[in-house]
């Protein structure tokens, strides 16, 4: 089963703002800019857009790229225990 939306990781890695990050909220996958992340969701935060080589990248963002980044972050997830 799918934890993260293709959908929203591309949201993250196309977003004009650099200070967004995909945030896990009652399972659904939601890129919110970082001021807006109240403290209580801080800890749900997945990766914030900044911290990810593949958004600093000239490359296209691909279905490839999406994709791959999609299972890292669904195992990071995991990891967490979600």
């Amino acid at each position: 089963m799918a934890l993260l939306d293709p959908d929203c990781v591309r949201r993250l890695l196309e977003s004009a703002d650099p200070d967004v990050a995909l945030v896990f909220v009652r399972g659904e996958c939601l890129v919110l800019p970082i001021d807006e992340i109240d403290e209580r969701h801080r800890k749900l935060v997945v990766v914030r857009r900044a911290d990810l080589p593949e958004a600093h990248s000239d490359e296209p963002v691909t279905e490839e790229r999406v994709e791959t980044l999609t299972r890292c972050l669904e195992n990071a997830v995991r990891d967490f225990g979600a």
